[in-house]
């Protein structure tokens, strides 16, 4: 059985001078979000597509690296990870590279075994699967 969920986006007017809502009816954590070309490419208040799937990245994998460490044995007693989009004009603008830094604090596990339960979360978390077109790169830090 699979889940669900949507988002909707509202546009007004052109790309430059236009402005746009973003919302999650289902959670209503966003609800008429801001965001706009000044958003995504200057520093107006309000989001982006880019941190959006930034922040979706960072909580999957973090989700699917908690879930493989404690399948392994080895349940975290933390993990945090900052997911860094990169978005290039060249030739049109395009996501170019994701990088993920992760940090966690993981009793009984060494570093090798960690950084390869790192690696698996990165290639088979769904969000990374989707974002397969885009270079994905990885930095793990096993925390004493």
């Amino acid at each position: 059985m699979g889940i669900s969920r949507n988002a909707t986006a509202h546009w007004e007017g052109d790309l430059k001078s236009g402005k746009g809502s973003l919302s999650t009816p289902q959670s209503g954590l966003l609800d008429g979000v801001r965001y706009g070309f000044n958003t995504r490419f200057g520093d107006e208040k309000g989001t982006n597509p880019e941190e959006l799937i930034a922040a979706a990245h960072a909580g999957c994998f973090t989700m699917a690296l908690s879930a493989k460490l404690t399948e392994a044995g080895h349940p975290p007693e933390s993990v945090d990870t900052r997911a860094e989009v990169d978005l290039s004009m060249e030739g049109g603008p395009t996501m170019t590279e994701i990088r993920l830094k992760t940090k966690a604090k993981v009793p009984g596990i060494d570093d090798q075994k960690f950084r390869a339960i790192a690696d698996d979360a990165k290639q088979n978390c769904p969000v990374s699967k989707a974002l397969s077109a885009v270079p994905i790169t990885l930095e793990a830090e096993l925390l004493g």
